[in-house]
């Protein structure tokens, strides 16, 4: 079977087609991990380009991330058997104070594409709840999201607490939302600042690696 056929069907959300086009592909006896990299993330790697490009926009993204989520609970049991590790680990979440969450949900799906695992902290999430999650799981990276300047500021308050925690460098902090800026990044000393969702992921693999 071609996984390619897996990668397409995935871009244009087909969710059921995608499952059963994994569980044809397990069944001819394709490891999980190849169903996985050159069907699943392949395409979400795709859809992840468009966005960036604004060929598509956000409702063809959350389409093809059901697509995705439903062809990885198909592989998922398998990968576990092919003892498949995620690429790293990541948290995320909106930072307190604020409640904003479809930027949160989607550069989520995006890392998720690029096959991070992810905890999701939801909003309004106070600093000490980034920390000590990113400590208690073994997280590389605390991703914040903020779509309020009134809200920001507690960006800076996180990568205080990683300081504080004795965690700097070793946990690197990512920001982005609206009013988030490189020169926001340089002030508060946070390690990355990504415009996207597309690159907010690529920059999380990197530090993950």
């Amino acid at each position: 079977m071609e996984l390619k056929t897996i990668s397409e069907n995935l871009q244009i959300g087909k969710a059921k087609i995608v499952k059963e086009l994994c569980q044809q592909a397990l069944d001819e006896g394709i490891p999980a991990k190849t169903i996985l990299s050159e069907g699943l993330l392949d395409g979400m790697n795709i859809i992840g380009e468009k966005f960036k490009n604004n060929e598509i926009f956000v409702p063809e993204v959350l389409i093809a991330a059901r697509a995705m989520n439903m062809g990885v609970a198909v592989l998922k049991p398998h990968l576990l058997e092919e003892g498949v590790k995620a690429t790293g680990k990541v948290c995320i979440g909106t930072v307190k104070g604020d409640l904003h969450d479809i930027g949160k949900n989607l550069v989520k799906m995006m890392m998720e594409g690029k096959g991070l695992e992810v905890i999701d902290l939801g909003t309004d999430v106070a600093p000490e709840t980034f920390v000590q999650t990113a400590i208690e799981q073994g997280c590389k990276v605390i991703c914040c999201s903020a779509l309020l300047t009134t809200t920001m500021g507690v960006m800076g308050e996180v990568v205080k607490a990683v300081e504080a925690a004795g965690k700097k460098g070793e946990i690197k902090v990512m920001i982005g939302g609206a009013p988030v800026t490189e020169e926001f990044r340089n002030q508060i000393g946070a390690d990355a600042y990504t415009s996207d969702a597309t690159s907010a992921a690529e920059k999380a693999v990197e530090f993950c690696a």
